[in-house]
């Protein structure tokens, strides 16, 4: 089953790539390594919800919200290589989480991104990971996720 089947299977659909709100492109490729730009909740070109987890954003809706960072971020990887196939392993992934100074489950909101990998590429989506509160995203988004793939 490829990537994109398991996608479908999940009841899930790969998105178009979301535009760039800035002065960068989605993804670059160098040698055999894939990194995309940080991700955020965007569905339809439109962020899903705004806030602070702890505050107006709750622990599950921030793992949701993750998800969908994640799903952007394969959506990004395709726009890259063509065919999520191609990825050999999900190297490294980074959670930015926008956090009410009280809140400290920023790994369990980067969990959300993480199973879904793991959900679409197997093994080979199992990867090392940084989950990092921060003050405030861009567009008050309360998560963003960016990938390093490693590609064949």
């Amino acid at each position: 089953m490829t990537p994109e089947q398991r996608i479908e299977e999940l009841g899930l659909t790969l998105p178009q790539v979301p535009a760039p709100v800035a002065a960068y492109v989605p993804a670059v490729r160098t040698g055999n390594l894939v990194y995309t730009s940080g991700q955020v909740p965007l569905v339809d070109g439109k962020l899903v919800k705004a806030g602070k987890l702890g505050a107006e954003v709750t622990l599950d809706e921030g793992m949701e919200l993750a998800r969908v960072c994640g799903l952007n971020a394969l959506a990004a990887l395709k726009s890259e290589i063509g065919d999520l196939g191609r990825i050999v392993r999900i190297v490294k992934v980074v959670v930015f989480v926008a956090s009410d100074p009280s809140f400290t489950d920023q790994p369990k909101v980067g969990n959300g991104a993480s199973e879904l990998f793991v959900q679409v590429l197997g093994e080979a989506g199992k990867h090392a990971r940084s989950a990092v509160g921060v003050a405030s995203l861009p567009l008050d988004a309360p998560v963003e996720v960016e990938v390093i793939a490693e590609v064949g």
